[in-house]
């Protein structure tokens, strides 16, 4: 339950993020940037691009932290709208646009006034020689502190093991290493990442110190950003970017967890309730599943935006591939619906194809599970069932004939063989009692009476046991009425030939004339 639950809570996150995204993507604004410190984003105005009045102002910004001269921003009206000078040098017409909802331009532009000339003084202030000779001390010191602490929790990781290593020291050395083993590799895991974590932090504090590696580092970001967020493909009349396919990739895999997650409780709660067999279930689930999971992928792509119309040049050339490319994929897959659909093989049957014997575990998309009499789980494609014969026990009728060849010894009468052998088939509990055991004298051997017994069961999977079981109990009653059982008789046939022809019947007749041996003779 907790399990469906989480999976649910996944799939509404991934729905919230869908929602979200066409905003984040469809936002027009750049952002200005000073030294690594985000001040504002502006947007596009005329002509100019939100990204080109971003890079204006952030050239016009570094040529500032570059001069000696103090920095003053002021505003002023220019046609009816107002200007940011920058040591009386224009820097940007703030319009309605720019301005967060809820505001003039006018206050935006004071707003943005104040935080342009504070951010221009602190980045001259951080180039003097005094703040970097400063920042260089603190810089050692971060180091040496990250330093200590590396090697303090190597002295810690170390002391560990050794009281994890004396906790077993009574214990024997296999245990020893089965038991201490994986709590070693885990601690000294976590010493590691530890260890990385901490350089991580030391290196993004000693970066955000300098203005000049703050800004290297900023740019670096952004550039990774714009990577991500920037269109990779264009489908119909939208374009997307690395972060919408990783969504609709996400989305899509919570689309198929949630399919599986109501399709489990589908066959749990309602149809185990409803008594329907093993084999109708599985087959009401994965039309269930399949089903949803088609449903649901066209409804994502028509939410998230894609024209579906505009994908069947795709679709095309995606079938001329599969049709070359998966053409054994494709087939599994189809032989796997009319399994379905047909139904010649349930779950629950026991079944034989080719060299394998046992019941049918499971029926997917592509591929069978058996799992055999030894246990073990056969994967078969689903496509032989179709092609080769296959051998079901179980195909509507569940009742089986096994067949026991017999053979006795001539000397005996075949009434006798025939209740002797009756006897010890109803003897059985897994024999039915309706239809009876039969017996069939099939003929004369060459050194036996053959007879054949017929027993019906409905467990044809435990016909080895059953067989088994009849056939020590068919020797016990043989062994009971004193009915032999027969083993090969040969006749041995030597021609006399004039080469020492006396000598050798002299040396057989010797043979035989001998006690066997281990007999002892008085």
């Amino acid at each position: 339950m907790i399990r469906s639950i989480s999976k649910v809570a996944i799939v509404v996150l991934l729905i919230l993020t869908l929602g979200l995204a066409p905003a984040i993507a469809q936002s027009a604004q750049a952002t200005v940037a000073l030294d690594g410190q985000v001040l504002f984003e502006v947007s596009g105005s005329g002509q100019y691009s939100a990204q080109d009045r971003a890079n204006l102002i952030n050239l016009q910004l570094q040529d500032a932290i570059q001069s000696a001269r103090p920095i003053r921003v002021r505003i002023e009206q220019r046609n009816q709208s107002p200007t940011l000078l920058l040591n009386d040098r224009y820097l940007l017409t703030v319009t309605q646009q720019d301005a967060i909802p809820g505001s003039t331009p006018d206050e935006q532009a004071a707003t943005w006034a104040q935080q342009i000339q504070n951010a221009v003084r602190q980045a001259q202030a951080e180039r003097s020689p005094v703040y970097l000779r400063q920042m260089t001390l603190l810089t050692v010191g971060v180091v040496v502190a990250a330093a200590f602490l590396h090697w303090l929790l190597g002295r810690m990781r170390n002391q560990a093991l050794r009281s994890l290593r004396q906790r077993f020291t009574t214990a024997a050395e296999t245990q020893l290493e089965s038991s201490s083993r994986p709590l070693e590799e885990l601690l000294r895991l976590l010493v590691a990442i530890a260890r990385v974590g901490l350089w991580t932090i030391a290196a993004l504090y000693i970066t955000n110190l300098f203005p000049v590696t703050r800004a290297w580092s900023y740019q670096v970001t952004d550039a990774l950003k714009s990577s991500f967020t920037s269109p990779i493909i264009s489908l119909g009349r939208n374009a997307y970017s690395i972060i919408d396919l990783l969504l609709l990739a996400g989305l899509l895999s919570g689309l198929i967890a949630l399919a599986g997650t109501l399709t489990n409780l589908l066959r749990s709660r309602v149809l185990h309730l409803a008594g329907l067999s093993r084999g109708g279930q599985e087959v009401i689930a994965i039309l269930t599943k399949y089903s949803l999971i088609t449903i649901g992928t066209l409804i994502v792509l028509q939410i998230w935006g894609l024209d579906i119309s505009s994908l069947t040049i795709l679709a095309s050339a995606l079938g001329v591939g599969i049709g070359f490319g998966f053409q054994d994929i494709a087939k599994n897959f189809g032989s796997g619906l009319v399994l379905i659909v047909e139904r010649p093989i349930q779950i629950g049957d026991f079944i034989e194809i080719a060299n394998f014997k046992g019941t049918v575990e499971r029926i997917g998309g592509r591929s069978t599970e058996i799992r055999t009499l030894d246990h073990v789980s056969i994967i078969v494609p689903n496509s032989r069932f179709l092609e080769e014969e296959v051998i079901n026990w179980s195909h509507r009728n569940p009742i089986s004939r096994l067949h026991l060849p017999v053979g006795v010894a001539f000397s005996a009468d075949p009434q006798t063989v025939r209740s002797a052998l009756i006897e010890a088939a109803q003897s059985h509990p897994e024999v039915l009692k309706n239809p009876a055991p039969q017996v069939f004298f099939t003929g004369f051997g060459e050194s036996a009476l053959n007879f054949d017994l017929l027993v019906w069961t409905t467990k044809p999977n435990r016909q080895f046991i059953l067989k088994s079981d009849l056939y020590f109990r068919i020797f016990e009653v043989l062994k009971e009425r004193d009915i032999q059982i027969p083993f090969p008789q040969r006749d041995l046939h030597l021609r006399s030939s004039s080469l020492n022809s006396p000598q050798l019947e002299a040396l057989i007749m010797q043979q035989l004339q001998q006690p066997p041996n281990g007999s002892h003779s008085e």
